[in-house]
């Protein structure tokens, strides 16, 4: 969790870059430099959104060597659950916000003889950062990045004008695709994969890596899952004695912690494992939406992710 890891910042631009993308960039409110990230680095950036709490995670896009600002950029989803509708509307320059340290699950493998990055769409973002740190160092890299069309392939010509061959682009709309069998199978020995996008581009990535003979240990892929929205449900807590309701919008994490019990969590999108509550009792279906078990592994162990599992039936009460 973040707890006393709290960082006041102000923003200083939020800039438009295309119709659905927005960049945001932060510096310290007493002017200090901000902590030093490794590129990969994500931050949770706190927004109060209608009343609810939220904390939405951001991969830094600035370069690593710069640690007087912080660089984020938002994807607007107008169906999500309101948070980057409050970026987007809400956050402009001037405005003091709280931010985390920077929390590092998709890093850069210094095993890799050289780094081939896969992205799609906003994906893009953990990459600007991963190449600028490569920038000048003596390592071999390339990025093949894929959008729905010029205009929506956010930083594309400025990734070009720095990067030139190394950048290799793909636009839905001139039926462009990746040949990812053939770029897979024609890498030297030594080079490692990174995967950044929508869900079934990861999972395509992964896949043709594992049937192109790719090791496990040479794929790598960051994938957080937005809490999704649904109906309102009752919880009870065993330990804390307290019983709330879950609204539509607002995820199970959101409630315990509104309900002013602790839980902990590194990633708030189902990948990281840390905020893996127990179920002591459930009537009803327990609606699972991580990635860190497999679905067998559910009902085995009898344990519910708050971050972005939600339920569904009569009663459901946690361990916390």
């Amino acid at each position: 969790m973040i707890g006393d890891t709290k960082i006041k910042v102000r923003v200083t631009d939020a800039v438009t870059i295309n119709p659905l993308i927005k960049q945001f960039r932060f510096v310290s409110c007493d002017g200090s430099d901000l902590p030093a990230f490794s590129s990969g680095a994500h931050i949770f950036v706190e927004m109060e959104d209608n009343g609810t709490r939220r904390l939405n995670q951001y991969s830094l896009m600035s370069t690593p060597e710069d640690l007087s600002c912080y660089t984020i950029s938002v994807r607007r989803d107008d169906v999500g659950r309101g948070g980057s509708v409050f970026m987007h509307n809400s956050v402009k320059p001037g405005m003091e916000m709280v931010i985390s340290h920077p929390i590092n699950f998709f890093p850069l493998d210094v095993r890799a003889r050289k780094h081939l990055f896969v992205a799609g769409g906003i994906g893009i973002t953990p990459f600007i950062a991963h190449m600028a740190q490569l920038l000048g160092q003596d390592h071999k890299f390339e990025l093949h990045y894929s959008a729905r069309s010029h205009g929506l392939g956010a930083y594309v010509d400025h990734l070009k004008d720095i990067y030139g061959s190394k950048v290799h682009c793909y636009f839905d709309d001139k039926n462009q695709k990746i040949n990812l069998e053939n770029l897979l199978r024609g890498q030297a020995i030594g080079t490692h994969v990174y995967v950044c996008g929508p869900k079934p581009m990861i999972s395509w990535v992964r896949q043709t890596a594992e049937q192109c003979g790719w090791p496990d240990q040479a794929v790598h892929y960051e994938e957080f899952l937005a809490p999704p929205t649904g109906k309102p449900f009752v919880v009870e807590l065993a330990r804390s004695k307290k019983i709330f309701t879950v609204s539509t919008n607002q995820s199970l994490l959101e409630a315990i912690e509104a309900a002013g019990v602790d839980a902990p969590y590194l990633c708030r999108g189902g990948a990281c494992g840390q905020c893996i509550t127990n179920v002591v009792s459930c009537d009803g279906e327990i609606e699972h939406n991580d990635h860190w078990f497999e679905p067998d592994e559910h009902n085995e162990f009898g344990t519910i992710m708050p971050c972005v599992s939600r339920f569904c039936g009569k009663s459901l009460v946690l361990d916390r």
